[in-house]
């Protein structure tokens, strides 16, 4: 090796050892960037004219690994979905309350049916007709606001899954862009790196949402489709269709055609449909399983409760005063009976001050004309009978032989299980999906400690060439001596 050789080989050396150095430093800089892949500098020997003449860079690895990259995506899409229906649940279950929190429906019921017993003892008392009332106002209210808070809960739904549809959409055009960038420039450069980085990051927040798998092209470019076989993006993005809707009444359903579903290119993916696309997991799954199944099964039970109080109090054998089949203390409103009886359940006007009527009524009949006396409380005993006889009820998914106040127990015992069950589905799944994304840290992602000691190697080879740089350029002062 002549002394220029020598040189070269070591200028060659230095070049590189800086380029490793910076890519150190960027390693260390983004240690904690969510989707940052480790790089590493590919270095490969230079050969001139048959003879090693140093090194050169052969470009830039990334220390990624896409089969776990996919699957923690799949797992990241169960985890999504999981976790959208434990919180909504565990709202649900705090709204409706249980037999032992002390707050509720069930506790409003309770109430109730403590208060109209103390009137039974006392059917003279103005203050325990008027607590009658109260009671049975505050459990007509409940009664509203959970029908109201169910209807809400399918309209931020709606609005939730309105705006995933853009993210995934924008997502979709952004990976598009990405790949047309990757056609033109080098794959093996730093700034295809930073791309390929970012197109993990919007395939991130796609999976979010829905489960994704990718198909490699020797361009460098990805395809993306669903699990079930359906194209997201094929050269070029293909748009998710949607369209929010504005009503949510019982009424309005998927089956029906109200409300929207989802589609791409004609094909439904909608969650929960017979289509061969729909979509399985993710954010979606569990949304549109909230807007179309939960609650308006949620819903369905919260009229059964409505719809058994109302026949319990409107028995023709309790009040001989009131018109044959008509209601009693409790009314549907419009007298439809459809669906959204909750909504619609009021205390019966005629013994509502507020709505004209007299709260004697409560102690002699619906249908009285005139106060009774003061001290007959058979009425009242018959309410109370028919409220704590145990019916049988097959409806909405309640299914038994149940007093009044063990009904409603019933019901917030079925929203507390749901709630337990999601979190335990939950909990699973998260335990998974941090097994796993600690499994593709360890291989992707930067340890700052071993970046650390790759620097100070990196030290000693840029200090190790410049020496020979230094010992090349004495021996040429030596042989200009000479």
């Amino acid at each position: 090796m002549t002394i220029s050789s020598a040189i070269h080989a070591a200028q060659t050396g230095l070049k590189i050892t800086s380029q490793r150095a910076d890519i150190v430093a960027t390693n260390v800089a983004n240690s904690t960037t969510a989707g940052y892949v480790r790089r590493s500098l590919v270095v490969a020997e230079n050969i001139l004219g048959g003879a090693s003449a140093g090194v050169r860079s052969a470009g830039i690895a990334r220390s990624g690994d896409e089969m776990l990259s996919a699957e923690r995506r799949t797992l990241g899409s169960d985890l999504s979905q999981s976790d959208v229906l434990a919180s909504t649940w565990n709202t649900i279950s705090t709204r409706v309350g249980s037999t032992a929190s002390g707050s509720g429906i069930f506790t409003l019921f309770s109430g109730f049916e403590t208060a109209l017993s103390n009137l039974a003892v006392s059917p003279e008392s103005g203050s325990d007709m008027n607590a009658v009332l109260q009671s049975a106002n505050s459990l007509v209210n409940e009664f509203n606001n959970l029908s109201d808070f169910a209807t809400n809960l399918r309209s931020e739904v709606d609005r939730e899954i309105a705006d995933g549809v853009t993210t995934v959409n924008s997502a979709l055009k952004g990976i598009e862009t990405i790949n047309a960038k990757l056609a033109k420039i080098d794959r093996t450069s730093g700034q295809a790196a930073a791309l390929i980085d970012e197109r993990g990051r919007l395939l991130d927040q796609i999976s979010e949402y829905m489960p994704v798998q990718t198909v490699q092209r020797d361009s460098g470019a990805i395809d993306i489709v669903t699990p079930e076989g359906v194209y997201l993006l094929q050269s070029t993005a293909r748009q998710i269709e949607f369209t929010p809707s504005s009503a949510f009444g019982p009424e309005q359903t998927l089956a029906d055609g109200d409300l929207s579903g989802l589609t791409v290119g004609g094909i439904s993916i909608t969650p929960g449909t017979s289509s061969y696309g729909a979509v399985s997991s993710g954010m979606f799954g569990a949304l549109f399983t909230l807007r179309d199944t939960d609650m308006p099964a949620f819903s369905a039970q919260l009229d059964t409760l409505a719809s058994d109080l109302i026949a319990r109090l409107s028995d023709d054998s309790i009040d001989p005063t009131k018109a044959p089949g008509a209601q009693g203390l409790f009314i549907d409103s419009d007298g439809s009976g459809d669906p959204g009886l909750a909504g619609r359940l009021a205390l019966n006007p005629a013994v509502d001050p507020d709505q004209g009527g007299q709260m004697w009524r409560l102690r002699d009949g619906i249908g009285a004309a005139s106060e009774g006396p003061s001290g007959d409380a058979t009425i009242l005993n018959k309410m109370l009978d028919a409220i704590k006889s145990v019916r049988p009820i097959n409806s909405s998914g309640i299914q038994g032989s149940y007093s009044s106040s063990e009904l409603l127990a019933q019901f917030a015992s079925n929203t507390g299980q749901k709630r337990v069950s999601h979190e335990a589905i939950l909990s699973s799944t998260s335990a998974q999906y941090t097994v796993m994304a600690d499994a593709e840290l360890s291989e992707t992602g930067v340890d700052v400690d071993q970046q650390m000691q790759d620097l100070l190697l990196i030290e000693q080879a840029y200090a190790a060439n410049a020496r020979v740089i230094q010992i090349a350029s004495n021996m040429i002062d030596r042989l200009m001596e000479i």
